[in-house]
């Protein structure tokens, strides 16, 4: 029964956010985060992609509410009843993606991306990169300000901004969008299944240097870069009944404007 389930209260920098999260912590007997059983993140966005981070593979699901900027990834905020919210939630399975980034030195770099895992130049000059998908050469030569690889939950973020497609959570597919591609003019990407292995290699390097970004772990002079779903992590994500995250991504496809 959630009555006898820890809970934590993580909450972002800003004075709302810790103010909120004294009042919760003291309602609701808060622990550590190392008792709990569940984790209450006050925040935005960016504050539960690094509450993902930090208790991935540790079995806490975590619930997060909107204290914050964007909040695409929380649950509105409310004081009351939180117990019985977070008992009733629907729980949602996330695997992130892991990136192996060899540099110009040839020193290689690990990092886990939950959103995405982006190709971005560091100069004026585009950056040319080769994609290959599971040991195949798909795209000889993409001119581009960058590219990146998109999970589900993070489609709807970098990913939709440069015109890549929503994925809904349990698709199964991982979107490969370019960011403004030059040549060829007219590729909008591809979506591939989740075991894909992509890897992106950049075409002179030495001319039109490119760096690897990894959620917000960036790495830079990057002359190869391969990423797959990782299998060895999960998260766990609580989401309000009546605003699951399927429900949220859904309507993001038929509004108006962006979120």
């Amino acid at each position: 029964m959630t009555a006898d389930k820890k809970l934590a209260f993580v909450a972002s920098s800003n004075s709302e956010a810790q103010a909120a999260r004294d009042v919760l912590h003291a309602r609701y007997d808060g622990v550590s985060a190392q008792e709990a059983d569940i984790i209450v993140a006050l925040g935005g966005d960016g504050l539960m992609l690094a509450s993902l981070h930090e208790f991935m593979d540790q079995g806490k699901p975590i619930f997060g509410m909107h204290h914050g900027s964007v909040g695409f990834l929380m649950n509105r905020y409310d004081e009351d009843k939180l117990r019985q919210r977070v008992g009733e939630a629907q729980e949602t399975l996330l695997r992130p993606l892991h990136m192996s980034a060899t540099d110009a030195d040839g020193k290689t770099h690990e990092a886990l991306a939950i959103n995405e895992v982006s190709l971005l130049r560091m100069t004026a000059q585009a950056a040319k990169l080769r994609i290959t998908i599971d040991g195949t050469a798909r795209l000889d030569e993409l001119i581009c300000d960058g590219a990146m690889l998109a999970t589900p939950a993070g489609s709807t973020a970098y990913n939709l901004s440069a015109h890549g497609p929503i994925l809904p959570i349990n698709s199964r597919l991982l979107a490969l969008t370019p960011i403004s591609a030059f040549r060829p003019r007219r590729w909008r990407g591809a979506l591939l299944p989740e075991a894909a292995k992509v890897t992106f290699t950049a075409l002179e390097a030495d001319k039109r240097p490119i760096s690897a970004v990894a959620d917000n772990r960036e790495f830079r002079n990057v002359v190869e870069v391969s990423v797959r779903q990782s299998s060895a992590h999960e998260m766990l994500m609580l989401f309000d009944k009546d605003h699951s995250l399927d429900e949220r991504i859904l309507t993001e496809q038929f509004m108006a404007e962006g979120f």
